[in-house]
């Protein structure tokens, strides 16, 4: 595996390197967030780890242009930011995931195999099953990982959110916890923060409500299903 680490401190930077190694991966480092980008645009990545705040280009920037020119690679950022704002600015710009610092190196692992299976798996998928997922008001195509609603193109879904509503509209009206969305959309239990769900929920509701009826549902002291069918709001 071939990871790109785009991040300014050193120590994390000699931490992340002595536990790539270990885990048998291949780590390039690079500490100016605009020669970072420039070494992404040469390079051939597998996952790309990306700091928050950085000099020459900010983690943010990076971020939206990887995601202007390339909607798939895998992409975690790093930040000392904890604020919900701050989470949903990474996720609504394309992030796969964020770990905040401080982090356990181990914890960042756990987060980049995760997203890696999770990444593989959607490939194979797209190889091997029917490419159009089509319900009363959704068309997914898997190939090209778009997502219409009532035949209009819903624009800018990040390509975790594209994840989450596909997992949803596969099971309707099957509830899930938390958790379970963490282990099979994000692919990690242990390490998983449940505030990424309730994140990406929060934006994915925003574009797929219809006529201002949510199909994303809160079962309160359970987790989320997604049903077409349901004309009362749930929450």
């Amino acid at each position: 595996m071939n990871i790109l680490v785009v991040e300014d401190n050193e120590a994390v930077c000699s931490m992340l390197e002595m536990f790539f190694a270990k885990e048998g991966l291949h780590g390039e480092f690079v500490m100016n967030g605009l020669d970072g980008y420039n070494r992404y645009k040469t390079g051939e990545w597998d996952i790309i780890i990306l700091d928050w705040m950085l000099p020459g280009m900010d983690g943010v920037s990076i971020c939206r242009k990887i995601r202007e020119e390339n909607r798939t690679i895998p992409l975690i950022m790093l930040t000392a930011k904890d604020s919900e704002s701050d989470q949903v600015l990474g996720l609504e710009l394309g992030a796969d995931d964020y770990v905040t610092k401080p982090f356990s190196p181990l914890a960042l692992m756990a987060r980049i195999k995760a997203v890696m299976r999770r990444s593989q798996k959607d490939n194979q998928s797209e190889r091997s099953e029917d490419h159009i997922i089509e319900t009363t008001h959704f068309t997914i195509n898997r190939d090209t990982r778009e997502v219409f609603l009532d035949g209009e193109l819903i624009p800018n879904l990040t390509p975790k959110e594209f994840d989450l509503l596909l997992y949803f509209i596969q099971s309707p009206r099957q509830v899930f916890t938390r958790e379970q969305l963490l282990e099979r959309v994000w692919g990690y239990q242990f390490y998983g923060d449940e505030r990424t769900v309730d994140v990406h929920i929060k934006r994915l509701r925003g574009k797929i409500g219809l006529n201002a009826q949510p199909m994303l549902h809160t079962v309160w002291g359970v987790g989320y299903k997604f049903d077409e069918t349901v004309t009362v709001d749930e929450n």
